[in-house]
């Protein structure tokens, strides 16, 4: 079963609560999922492969480590992942980024998928799957399924908040895939929206309705 990490660290707790703040408008909601895509980002790459390198400093040679070039991607689930990206290029500017466009159909709560478009060499990269909200289980659980089928085995998931509904979902589903979250909150209400959560992070981010 993929592992579970909450990453409760006072800063991403601190900015996550200015986030679910219904105060807080577009501008500085922008901001907070940026900054916590960043600090979630820095746990889920933990595991990144060293290698050892010599450099030289000011007073003389240091054995140091550099990251063994393993090939990252970033795939935000179009559009609220979007906001996610930026936070994710700011520590690892190499990466190449897909895109995966689904919305969830109202009245069944399924996702539907109408884009897709992955680095061409996805099957050999770590790829980070990233969404602000893991609600339902249902479109994370489906972009999984596109990456998987383009050849790739190493996926990561990256939200801020998750119902408990949806890591259970996404855990049957996709058992190897390790999930990194913020916060998990205590359901779904009957519209498959986080309660407490945030609200709808797509219309928050860009201040749509």
């Amino acid at each position: 079963m993929g592992h579970v990490t909450v990453i409760d660290h006072p800063l991403v707790q601190h900015k996550l609560s200015h986030l679910r703040d219904v105060r807080t408008g577009p501008k500085e909601f922008r901001e907070l999922v940026q900054e916590l895509a960043m600090l979630l980002c820095y746990e889920a790459t933990r595991d990144l492969p060293l290698t050892d390198v010599t450099v030289e400093t000011p007073i003389g040679p240091a054995h140091a480590k550099e990251l063994a070039g393993k090939k990252l991607g970033i795939v935000p689930i179009l559009r609220a992942g979007l906001g996610m990206v930026d936070g994710l290029l700011s520590l690892i500017p190499a990466a190449k980024v897909g895109h995966i466009g689904l919305y969830r159909d109202p009245e069944t709560l399924t996702p539907v998928d109408y884009y897709c478009k992955l680095p061409p060499d996805v099957q050999e990269r770590d790829i980070i799957i990233v969404d602000p909200m893991l609600a339902t289980g249902g479109s994370a659980v489906e972009a999984i399924s596109l990456v998987k089928k383009a050849g790739c085995k190493s996926i990561k998931l990256v939200n801020l908040i998750a119902a408990p509904e949806g890591v259970r979902i996404v855990q049957e589903a996709h058992p190897d895939v390790d999930i990194f979250i913020a916060a998990i909150d205590s359901r779904l209400n009957e519209h498959g929206y986080i309660v407490p959560g945030l609200g709808d992070a797509g219309d928050r981010l860009y201040g749509t309705k």
